[in-house]
């Protein structure tokens, strides 16, 4: 099969368009003729070395998690899945023809969008969600503040708080502010030109994908008691302990169930996938840049069909 591998640590170029073997499955698995897979900044971060002290890579290697295509085959004790059935899954190693997955890991893919658009939702949806239910238990008429509403965690971030019946601030450039009050903001600010800490106070959970300046900025705009959830790296335990407030560092967790859920809402009207941009697999290196500067709106996706 045709696949993007990384041989060494860098920077894009490193990313090559080569031949590489089909993936082994075992009883439990599923083989996924691969539709499209989404690019999400951590596997930038992977491919850089940025992230070798948790997660060490052994080269060469097929980097990569979110897919979207049809099943090929399944394992013995498969039963939940059939050949050609649409799929979407969380995958170790996505930017290929093929790739292999657990069968808790896979979901049917929605009905009411291209296949492709599919591949947008594992990680950045799964992100959201973990960080929304899962560590912050939020409850209806709690005021949450998502920063980079725009983005890929950010644009599910915004919708599921929404659905939640959460009081939803976002920020963003302005000119995405009608793209995050359409996700269901109840308020935007322009990071460019406000100041979101001298604009909000008493928020009960502040969701941070940016890090830097906006993580530092936003332990005073949490209430005494509330919570402060960072995907980019640890919080300064000192500064929340300072500010009164409980701050965590938090991975997302996705598995087949929860991708079911979340296509469900998607088939229902509930929950949109924000594209920015697709290329096809072998331009992958012009996707990771694109990445890499940030201020991406959404999702980006790599066509591999």
């Amino acid at each position: 099969m045709k696949a993007v591998r990384i041989h060494e640590y860098g920077d894009a170029s490193v990313l090559k368009y080569e031949d590489a073997p089909v993936p082994e499955i075992g009883a439990d698995g599923v083989l996924i003729r691969v539709r499209a897979a989404g690019v999400n900044p951590v596997d930038w971060k992977i491919r850089k070395g940025l992230m070798k002290v948790v997660r060490p890579l052994r080269f060469p290697i097929i980097i990569g998690a979110d897919v979207a295509g049809t099943v090929d085959r399944v394992g013995a004790l498969v039963t939940r899945f059939r050949t050609g059935d649409a799929v979407v899954a969380r995958v170790e190693g996505a930017y290929a023809q093929f790739a292999a997955a657990k069968t808790d890991a896979v979901a049917p893919a929605p009905k009411g969008i291209p296949l492709e658009h599919a591949a947008g939702l594992p990680v950045a949806a799964g992100t959201a969600w973990t960080l929304l239910f899962d560590a912050a238990r939020l409850v209806p008429r709690q005021r949450v503040l998502v920063h980079a509403g725009a983005g890929g965690v950010g644009s599910f971030a915004v919708q599921f708080a929404k659905l939640a019946s959460l009081y939803v601030i976002a920020t963003s450039s302005a000119a995405n502010v009608a793209l995050v009050k359409s996700l269901g903001a109840d308020e935007v600010i322009d990071y460019r030109h406000e100041n979101f800490a001298a604009k909000v106070k008493d928020i009960d959970v502040v969701l941070d994908t940016v890090g830097g300046e906006t993580l530092k900025n936003s332990y005073g705009v949490v209430r005494k008691g509330g919570l402060l959830l960072t995907i980019v790296s640890p919080p300064d335990e000192a500064l929340a302990q300072q500010h009164g407030i409980t701050a965590r560092l938090e991975r997302g967790n996705v598995n087949g169930i929860r991708l079911e859920e979340i296509s469900r809402l998607i088939d229902v009207g509930k929950v949109r996938i924000v594209l920015e941009k697709e290329y096809p697999l072998k331009e992958a290196r012009a996707a990771h840049e694109l990445s890499e500067r940030g201020h991406v709106r959404g999702k980006v996706i790599l066509n591999v069909a």
